[in-house]
């Protein structure tokens, strides 16, 4: 294990009912509040209807700003940087699932910047502050309720860029269980594919000597594979839907289960790019790309492989080789997705070859992707073509 260090700032409000507080928790910080939100959903729900309720109850100035895209978009967090500083806002509150999450806290960081937002998301400037930040989450997934990283597409460009920044993380994050309750099966599916790559990201490593590390881990994969089919089946199981929303909190939220080890990230790097391009799910992309890179990349360490098919899914090493036992769990995986219902190629929606050298080359942009085994640009291509 190595050295490390490891710090969350974000207050977590977990359980049923839990929007009640969201009045005293926005008053900490200001009056004039900046509430993002997506499509919609949310008046459908009525949830928008119990936030506004909640702020008017501290008189609050409340500033909308609707309509954040699914692979949230550089032009809609310039909008909301541009709400912040005419309107002298306060908290920036994001009610919905990761992308209006992340929108908000792109927005957060470049409203105190004097360039271009962009910069950070390009490696070309460093965030030094950040409005505060405040979350509702309605889809368990990202895990960006409880991390300081944003995704954030350029559709201009046709690039999609990450940040991290402690600044960026949430100073609350209320998360009720209830409000899932109406995510669409699709949305749930690509939320669990989601929530286990985040675990993959951080479990597939070469750092020797971590086994509290590897419990965690997989014991966050089994239960988000015992819960997945049931809150499908019954949307409205609490405690299936509670089950998988703290399993998306604590997958991805500044590296809790990962402390001490060395993280991959090159799938995600990989699906980015798929997105920035044809913007397909983030959750469906992953679905496409991990099986393909855990097959291109499984002998770099076969012993973490073997681990995985015996203590996640329970397949039983009989007589079979290392090799044969790696390959079940990396066929176990597939199997799981397709019986979600998550798409298994990239032909799923009509994506053929035509990008495969641009998608490779973007993806290497800052170098070479990952650490289980650093591929280059020509390797990032060959997994492309697995995908297909």
């Amino acid at each position: 294990m190595n050295s490390f260090t490891f710090q969350n700032p974000t207050k977590i409000v977990f359980g049923s009912g839990t929007i009640s507080q969201l009045g005293k928790l926005t008053e900490a910080y200001g009056k004039s509040i900046l509430l993002v939100y997506g499509s919609g959903s949310i008046k459908k729900t009525g949830l928008y209807d119990e936030v506004m309720a909640q702020l008017k109850s501290i008189d609050a100035k409340v500033v909308e700003l609707s309509g954040i895209e699914p692979n949230p978009r550089l032009t809609s967090v310039n909008r909301g940087i541009e709400l912040c500083r005419s309107e002298k806002v306060d908290l920036v509150l994001a009610v919905g699932g990761g992308s209006v999450l992340d929108a908000a806290k792109a927005i957060a960081a470049g409203a105190l910047y004097d360039g271009d937002v962009w910069d950070f998301m390009m490696q070309k400037a460093v965030i030094r502050d950040a409005l505060p930040i405040g979350t509702i989450l309605t889809l368990s997934a990202t895990g960006s309720e409880m991390n300081g990283n944003a995704v954030i597409s350029n559709w201009e460009t046709k690039q999609k860029r990450a940040f991290g920044s402690i600044h960026a993380y949430p100073r609350f994050s209320i998360l009720d269980p209830t409000l899932t309750f109406s995510v669409p099966r699709n949305q749930t599916v690509n939320g669990v594919v989601d929530i286990m790559s985040h675990v993959f990201e951080q479990y597939f490593t070469l750092t020797p000597n971590a086994p509290l590390q590897e419990r965690l881990c997989e014991s966050i994969l089994l239960t988000v594979i015992e819960n997945a089919e049931i809150a499908m089946e019954n949307p409205q199981n609490y405690e299936a839907r509670a089950n998988l929303m703290l399993c998306g909190t604590l997958a991805l939220n500044g590296g809790l289960i990962s402390v001490g080890t060395q993280n991959d990230w090159a799938s995600h790097g990989i699906e980015h790019e798929i997105s920035a391009i044809y913007d397909i799910p983030h959750g469906a992309g992953l679905s496409i790309v991990f099986p393909n890179w855990m097959k291109y990349v499984y002998q770099e360490r076969i012993d973490r492989f073997t681990q995985y098919a015996e203590r996640v899914w329970g397949i039983e090493r009989g007589n079979k080789s290392d090799e044969e036992l790696a390959l079940a769990g990396i066929e176990a995986t597939r199997a799981f997705f397709t019986r979600i219902g998550a798409p298994a190629t990239l032909a799923y929606y009509d994506i053929g070859r035509d990008n495969l050298d641009t998608m490779a080359k973007e993806a290497v942009l800052f170098g070479p992707l990952g650490n289980f085994k650093k591929l280059n640009e020509a390797d990032v291509r060959q997994i492309l073509e697995l995908s297909l």
